[in-house]
């Protein structure tokens, strides 16, 4: 039968809402009292202390807990369906967070002095594109802040001639040794780093850093169709990793500008067009704005102020997609403030013919008001 897993809060002892320190101090007693240095050839014990590792290495992750909080055990489950996996978690580190000393007990992750290889630091990079821009995309060259390994030493921070030699303060091991009480503390060597052997010869273009500020220019595609607050990955131009860890990544932040005459609504684009009286009454063609030059839209006859006419395919290309949105134009039908004087006895003459209500199928306004009073 499958062992039933003991709940996390029950474990440690703690209620479900413990704030940070007091469960701190429930797993610091826990892992004092349980520890095998403590309880050698004690199995229970043992089993005891690696149960409270996995509950606090849980509860102190703010993502973890809520997943559990939710889920249960099956919030936490590893993507194989195996739950917890306590070889996964770094157990130096999680003590080192809280009896606040480096690694301890031989329980981390890193073996033999070596440092462990480190991805590294993503960098961010605001770029602000026209409407035009973002519509339609566009190749851009920037120049981005970071790190680099000196072209010298190769990001060894040594003279390339120059050999490494073994760390004197611990040996070529990386780390160095303390008792503290019962426990056995073990802490990365702040002469070498951790690295176990130190360079005869610094670099003298890096210093010994390793690595040169630069600021390197790279040619991006901004793809078709980016909208304000989109951000776009560029794989391996952040800053370097350490020990041969990877590069960490690049991330475009995009802002667009307002345009004069377009909105956009997801892949859609909005304009509004004014036209007059006559044009709305009898129908017209015109010229409507797109973003791609002119182009000739039907009025219909009897169009009324507000109304929508779509023009498909001519709003925003879907990015790294098929398709495009459409331009939607408001009509605004505009009445004139100032009239000549033919124009005011055309506008009389057509008073005397055209009825406020000249749909025959509607009762109009005025019939309305008349039947309100009556």
């Amino acid at each position: 039968m499958p062992t039933i897993k003991r709940d996390y809060y029950e474990i440690l002892a703690v209620s479900r809402g413990v704030g940070e320190q007091e469960l701190k101090s429930a797993y610091r007693k826990l892992a004092l009292q349980f520890h095998p240095d403590r309880n050698p050839g004690d199995a229970a014990a043992e089993e005891k202390f690696k149960e409270a590792a996995e509950a606090y290495g849980v509860l102190s992750d703010a993502q973890k807990r809520a997943a559990y909080d939710a889920y249960g055990h099956a919030g936490v489950s590893s993507a194989g369906g195996g739950g917890f996996d306590p070889s996964a978690m770094d157990l130096g580190d999680l003590l080192s967070q809280v009896f606040g000393f480096g690694d301890m007990f031989g329980g981390g992750g890193q073996r033999g002095g070596k440092p462990r290889a480190t991805k590294g630091d993503d960098l961010r990079y605001d770029l602000t594109l026209t409407f035009e821009e973002a519509v339609f995309g566009k190749a851009v060259e920037i120049q981005v802040p970071k790190m680099e390994p000196c072209s010298r030493c190769r990001g060894r921070g040594a003279e390339p001639d120059s050999q490494m030699m073994q760390c004197p303060a611990c040996h070529g091991r990386g780390e160095q040794l303390f008792s503290q009480g019962f426990l056995s503390v073990r802490r990365t060597c702040s002469h070498c780093g951790g690295a176990g052997e130190i360079v005869k010869q610094v670099c003298r273009d890096c210093r010994g850093e390793g690595y040169k500020h630069v600021n390197k220019r790279l040619k991006v595609t901004v793809p078709a169709g980016i909208d304000d607050g989109n951000r776009l990955r560029v794989t391996g131009e952040g800053q370097p990793g350490t020990n041969g860890g990877p590069n960490g990544d690049l991330y475009i932040f995009f802002s667009v500008k307002e345009h004069q005459i377009f909105e956009r609504e997801g892949n859609d684009l909005h304009c509004r067009i004014p036209i007059n009286v006559v044009q709305a009454a009898l129908g017209a063609k015109i010229q409507a704005p797109t973003l791609e030059g002119p182009h000739e839209l039907h009025i219909p006859e009897g169009t009324q102020s507000g109304t929508e006419l779509k023009i498909k395919g001519k709003g925003v290309p879907e990015v790294q997609g098929k398709g495009r949105g459409d331009l939607i134009v408001h009509i605004d039908v505009r009445i004139p403030t100032k009239l000549t004087k033919d124009q005011r006895r055309i506008f009389e003459q057509l008073e005397d013919t055209l009825p406020v209500n000249n749909e025959p199928h509607e009762k109009g306004l005025l019939d309305k008001v008349k039947d309100y009073f009556m």
